[in-house]
């Protein structure tokens, strides 16, 4: 795939005579080994060269240019409009003084961080039909950067290399079977010369695992299930087989047929001097432990740590935070490693606040839970943590029935994927924390069916339908939404600022005394790291989900952020209208540069949830080519009637439209004679499919 050269800058004001910080003479995006142990060295220090800044994932920038006593003065240096209105959750990477950035569909730019003068483009061709083959639509977490290369985990399961100078493609390794239900939205990470993949898939059906690739050439080197397949078939020959003797007898009945889920589709971070790659693993599928596993077995290792060599991907050890996982929880939520005090001696520990309200502290080198405590208000699930057992204590019925019972935290998650940070100046952990309950109940026996690429969640969903409407209303009343600042020493609360609804973004902490995070009140905002007081708060009418970063170019400090609202469900938004998704990046003086205004409503009619299974959506696809596409357009686009953009009641009288004809005086003359009302439904669903596949876009006037 060929980049695109560029050469305007989006937002050209009077700061644009910035000079960009001369790449180092190894050239763009040198990023090794010997750099990412040291990033607080003085050649290092400016940039942000891995996801979460360094391997441990701290999201902390020793920073001060920009502090709380001058931050004040932040304004608008440039920003680039990504053209879209779906979510766009990446963590951008800047690399001496060139930004890495990565939109929906896991288009890739290069810009003059100093600038916004765009350098290259890379747009993989990712089909628009992933946006709904994905649990949570097109986007994507971030990249990696390692030695001249920038590395992209595409939505479809391509793992691709493009060189950072030019941005063309190096290499391109597949690393799943497409006609599986996988995607992959995480950011891929770089650890010695390895890249490191997991992917999504769960909540559709699939057995989760991790992958490490050789970073020059893409050759496969490990490959790490974590969830057992189908015991008849014996050893994976993987680097997961003794894992697998561990989690085998956890399992029963035949979870495989469904996958048994797991999927690492997130959280990773890496600890050199063990040689560790830890992973945050998901939940299970089907998310009812009922029908996954006959109600019986932990289901190792959904919801769980585990550690595995990073050279040969071997199993070294785990822990599980939700044995019998039944909620949907996932422990997918970021991971950081930090050094702390506890007991009078220093421990390496892993840090994670994952869905089900408890924030845990490890032993990073032997899996030794050292302490856990919930951090939201509200915790229906368990009651506390059994220190001499590890394992939770579960409230009376918490697990699911056919009886509706509320559950908070729920799968909507007492803390999600948004990115959390830990100053080792403060000791504190910042994080956006939420209580949103819901409603759960498992399906009767007999009424749950797998359905291909369709959520297999196993709930009843509509049964004593006043229960249920008393018990959603509690959860309306409950909920909250803030952002926490949490001691992992002692367990406790530092302090928080609360929020109107949750959905509040990613956080970083600098060494400027400063917490920095996209709000749901379509702001960046920031505060003191130390008490929590605002700061600064700027209208950029998005509510950022993606984690921001900060950087030097040129002696200049700059902050960037992606705020392109979705993929975080909340109730009780109304109509949550924003802007395009914008790169944002802000400097200390900064002024001349201005958003532009939101764009008017949408006039184009929401289309149905699509419910067909994927194989009638293909079916529907094949038919329309044939039959369809010559007035209507290829992939159901423009043509004499765009058919993404029907009424409801046009949708309503699809059938007596195509086979019978009742709109033969404006020229739509009946198929009765080719297509059966099987082949007309199936044509439907496949335009339900293509509408839902681009009306975030379309509706606001936006294109990819």
């Amino acid at each position: 795939m060929a980049a695109l050269l560029l050469a305007s800058c989006t937002a050209p004001g009077p700061d644009t005579a910035l000079p960009i910080t001369p790449i180092a003479a190894s050239g763009p995006a040198a990023v090794s080994t010997a750099r990412m142990i040291a990033p607080d060295a003085p050649a290092n220090i400016a940039n942000w060269m891995s996801h979460g800044r360094n391997w441990g994932e701290d999201r902390f920038s020793p920073l001060t240019q920009i502090n709380d006593g001058n931050v004040g003065e932040l304004g608008l240096a440039w920003f680039d409009d990504l053209g879209t209105m779906r979510g766009v959750q990446a963590t951008p990477l800047v690399v001496d003084g060139v930004l890495y950035n990565e939109s929906i569909y896991n288009i890739v730019t290069a810009y003059n961080a100093a600038t916004g003068e765009k350098l290259w483009t890379y747009d993989p061709q990712v089909g628009a039909e992933w946006a709904r083959l994905a649990c949570c639509g097109p986007s994507s977490r971030g990249i990696a950067a390692w030695d001249g290369k920038i590395y992209i985990g595409a939505l479809d399961g391509r793992l691709i290399a493009v060189d950072a100078a030019t941005g063309l493609e190096v290499w391109s390794v597949q690393t799943f079977d497409r006609a599986e239900a996988y995607s992959i939205t995480g950011a891929p990470r770089v650890y010695d010369g390895k890249v490191v993949i997991g992917n999504g898939g769960a909540d559709y059906g699939v057995r989760g695992f991790v992958a490490a690739y050789d970073a020059q050439t893409g050759e496969r080197l490990w490959k790490f299930y974590t969830v057992p397949g189908n015991p008849a078939d014996g050893p994976d020959g993987e680097a997961s087989d003794s894992a697998m003797q561990i989690a085998l007898p956890t399992w029963h009945g035949e979870w495989w047929r469904y996958g048994g889920g797991g999927t690492a589709w997130d959280a990773f971070a890496y600890d050199p001097e063990l040689n560790l790659v830890y992973i945050g693993t998901g939940n299970g599928t089907p998310h009812m432990w009922h029908f996954r596993s006959q109600g019986q077995g932990d289901n190792l290792f959904l919801c769980s740590i585990v550690a595995v060599d990073a050279d040969s991907g071997e199993y070294v050890w785990h822990y599980q935070m939700v044995p019998e996982e039944d909620w949907d929880y996932t422990c997918t939520q970021p991971m950081i490693l930090a050094d702390l005090q506890i007991g009078g001696r220093t421990r390496q520990v892993i840090m994670q606040a994952p869905k089900n309200g408890f924030f845990y502290v490890i032993d990073r080198a032997s899996g030794e839970l050292l302490s856990a405590q919930s951090y939201v208000s509200v915790n229906t699930w368990a009651s506390h943590i059994d220190m001499a057992t590890g394992r939770p204590v579960l409230q009376a019925g918490a697990h699911n029935t056919t009886t509706p019972h509320l559950m908070s935290p729920s799968w909507l998650a007492a803390h999600t994927w948004h990115p959390m940070a830990f100053s080792p100046l403060t000791g504190l952990v910042y994080f956006s924390a939420q209580e949103q309950g819901d409603v759960y109940a498992r399906a009767e026996d007999g009424e749950f069916a797998y359905v291909h690429h369709r959520s297999n969640s196993g709930q009843q969903r509509r049964n004593q339908p006043e229960l249920r409407a008393r018990l959603m209303e509690q959860a309306r009343a409950e909920e909250k939404g803030y952002l926490l600042a949490w001691n992992p020493v002692t367990q406790s609360e530092a302090w928080r600022v609360n929020y109107r609804v949750p959905g509040s973004g990613g956080v970083l902490a600098t060494a400027g005394n400063l917490v920095i995070q996209g709000t749901i009140d379509k702001t960046l905002a920031i505060y003191a790291a130390d008490t929590g007081r605002k700061l600064w708060e700027m209208d950029i009418d998005q509510a950022p989900v993606a984690g921001a970063i900060t950087y030097m170019v040129g002696g200049v400090q700059y902050i960037a952020i992606n705020a392109g609202w979705g993929g975080s469900p909340v109730y009780n938004l109304g109509s949550f209208q924003t802007s395009t998704a914008k790169l944002l990046v802000f400097r200390l003086g900064a002024s001349g540069v201005t958003l532009p205004p939101p764009p008017p409503p949408s006039t184009l009619p929401r289309p149905p949830f699509l419910t067909a299974g994927e194989d009638m959506v293909a079916r529907g696809r094949e038919l329309y080519g044939e039959n369809c596409a010559r007035c209507h357009g290829p992939n159901a686009v423009g043509g004499m009637k765009d058919l993404r953009w029907m009424t409801a009641e046009t949708r309503s009288q699809f059938a007596d439209i195509v086979l019978r004809g009742t709109l033969a005086e404006r020229g739509m003359i009946g198929f009765g004679g080719q297509l059966s009302e099987a082949d007309a439904n199936a044509i439907h669903a496949f335009l339900i499919a293509r509408a839902n596949e681009d009306y975030a876009d379309a509706s606001a006037g936006a294109h990819r």
